[in-house]
């Protein structure tokens, strides 16, 4: 498969979106659509969020993961919002939202969940299809449970929902902090949180490592090395062990609402690995499976691939 620049993406995109303008990268005949950089107050919280597309187009609301934010999305959206009205919000302590301390703010699953619900509702997303990435899994799939009317469609890159997903060394010492959260044990995750450990999650796993962007860890540690954000990110990471006990209530929303589903998943992943794409299979009927070869960010190696098949799924999905 041939690999890309980034400058390559983007003249690529450009061809999914406009495959009539062949003549793209000489001078383009169409714009891409703008995407608006816009806040809301949540709560009393400044929710960040990039918005683009027509409003009365239907909506995908794009969920980031850890340790990043909507900046993950930021060629995704363009190659979507010609034809979708694209929404990516950054939840609280992430991106350019508020980043209250933790004693300010309990930082939970169950509250990201919560103002993402209300940030919806006060931006007027009343249906949508959800792009699950991650921690975007748990926030999402907690919306999906108590909303299941809402949601359209799922499109799920390495978030889990199955015991399988989180079976792995990644996770020993994470588990071992749900069970004991004491300081040494979350002295002992700050070193997930360093700029080795960033990168890492940028490359393990990509066919080709020279398409991975610094500008993806050149923005995610910056906010990461924030006085307070290590509390922030423990928190979380305790408050993940809250997660595998809703996934009993997830699996049997999947099976009573059967949400058309389209899995695009980055294979060589060692935090969500295959093993957790794989048991979606056993609960959605009307399933689109598609394992890639790369890593856990695959949006930055597989962008143009995951574009188009993401509007090859909708525009089935959204036409029945």
């Amino acid at each position: 498969m041939a690999t890309f620049t980034k400058t390559g993406i983007a003249l690529a995109l450009a061809a999914v979106i406009y495959p009539a303008s062949l003549g793209f990268a000489a001078e383009p005949k169409t714009p891409l659509p703008q995407v608006f950089y816009r806040t809301v107050k949540i709560d009393g919280l400044d929710i960040f969020y990039r918005e683009a597309g027509p409003k009365d187009a239907p909506t995908v609301l794009l969920l980031h993961g850890f340790p990043t934010s909507s900046h993950m999305f930021r060629e995704l959206i363009p190659a979507l919002a010609d034809k979708y009205h694209v929404v990516a919000p950054d939840y609280p302590g992430y991106g350019s939202s508020s980043m209250p301390s933790v004693d300010e703010f309990e930082y939970t699953f169950d509250n990201l969940a919560n103002v993402v619900e209300k940030f919806t509702e006060s931006v007027g997303l009343k249906k949508y299809s959800i792009y699950l990435m991650d921690y975007g899994a748990p926030v999402g799939f907690r919306l999906a449970a108590k909303h299941p009317e809402r949601v359209d469609t799922l499109i799920v890159q390495n978030g889990n929902a199955y015991e399988e997903g989180i079976d792995n060394d990644f996770w020993k010492p994470i588990k071992a902090y749900w069970k004991a959260r004491t300081k040494e044990q979350g002295d002992g995750l700050r070193s997930l949180l360093t700029l080795e450990a960033t990168k890492w999650q940028y490359t393990h796993g990509v066919r080709n490592v020279e398409t991975i962007s610094p500008d993806t860890w050149g923005h995610v540690q910056p906010l990461l090395d924030r006085p307070g954000n290590q509390e922030v990110q423990l928190a979380l990471f305790y408050s993940y062990g809250s997660n595998p006990t809703l996934y009993p209530i997830w699996q049997e929303y999947f099976r009573e609402h059967q949400p058309p589903t389209l899995i695009v998943w980055g294979k060589n992943d060692a935090i969500f690995p295959a093993a957790g794409a794989h048991p979606y299979k056993r609960d959605l009927k009307n399933l689109e499976f598609h394992l890639l070869d790369t890593g856990h960010f695959a949006l930055e190696e597989d962008g143009v691939k995951i574009a188009t098949l993401i509007r090859n799924f909708l525009g089935t999905q959204l036409t029945k």
